[in-house]
C-alpha cells in the first residue's frame, strides 16, 4: 500500500479516535459533575494528550499547535453530544456510552500513533511504545485529572488492545500486508476485542492476591 494511501486512512483513524476521546472526556466531566470550563478542559485533554506526549516523544511541535482540525472536531463533538442533551441522561447510559466512545478511541489511537513509529522507521518496541502512548496518554491525565484510578492499571485488557493494536501493524508493515482491508481489519478486530473484553469482564491477572 503506497504511504499517500496509508496516510490518508491514517487521517481517518486520527479524526475517529480524536472525536471519541472528545465525546469520552464529556462523559467523564458530566458525571463529575464538572462545569462548563471543566468539562471543556477534560474533553480537549483526553482528546490530544495522548498526541501530544507522542509528538514530544519524537521531537516535533504537536499537530495541534499549529493545525486547527483537531480543535474543530474537539468542539464539534463536544457540541453535538450537547445537543444530543447526554447531561440529562441516566448513569447507566452515560456508561455505555462511554465505553464505546473510549474503545473507539483506544483503537484508532493505537494505529495512528504506530503509523507515526512505522514513519520514523523505529524497531517493533519503538511503533509499539507510540501506538501506546497514543492511546493511552490523554485517558491517563484525564483520570488523574478526576481523582480516578486509571483505566490502563486495572480495567477490561484496556492496554493489552492497544499493544495487540499497534503490534498488529508493526507486523503487517514488515509483511507487506498493509492495505485498506488490513488497517479495517486491525481496526474492527481490536474494538470488538476491547468490547468483549468489557462485557465478559477479563482481565489480566492481578499480583499479590486480594487486598484484606
Amino acid at each position: 500500500m503506497e504511504w499517500s494511501g496509508r496516510f490518508f486512512q491514517m487521517e481517518w483513524f486520527s479524526a475517529i479516535g480524536t472525536a471519541a476521546f472528545a465525546f469520552s472526556g464529556y462523559l467523564v466531566g458530566i458525571r463529575k459533575r464538572l462545569d462548563l470550563l471543566g468539562v471543556s478542559i477534560v474533553a480537549l485533554v483526553t482528546a490530544i494528550g495522548g498526541g501530544v506526549i507522542r509528538d514530544l516523544l519524537v521531537g516535533r511541535v504537536p499537530l495541534v499547535f499549529y493545525d486547527y482540525t483537531n480543535l474543530f472536531i474537539i468542539a464539534g463533538a463536544v457540541w453535538i453530544a450537547w445537543l444530543a442533551g447526554l447531561h440529562r441522561r441516566k448513569s447507566r447510559t452515560l456508561e455505555r456510552l462511554f465505553i464505546v466512545a473510549d474503545s473507539l478511541g483506544l483503537v484508532a489511537f493505537s494505529l495512528a500513533g504506530a503509523q507515526v513509529g512505522l514513519l520514523f522507521g523505529l524497531n517493533a518496541f519503538g511503533v509499539v511504545s507510540l501506538g501506546f502512548v497514543t492511546a493511552v496518554g490523554g485517558g491517563v491525565v484525564r483520570d488523574m485529572m478526576v481523582n480516578e484510578v486509571p483505566f490502563i492499571l486495572h480495567r477490561d485488557f484496556y492496554g493489552t488492545v492497544s499493544i495487540l493494536a499497534a503490534a498488529g501493524l508493526f507486523l503487517a508493515d514488515r509483511l507487506g500486508w498493509v492495505s485498506v482491508a488490513s488497517l479495517q481489519a486491525l481496526f474492527w478486530s481490536g474494538l470488538a476485542l476491547r468490547l468483549l473484553a468489557h462485557r465478559n469482564e477479563m482481565t489480566l491477572p492481578t499480583l499479590g492476591g486480594r487486598g484484606r
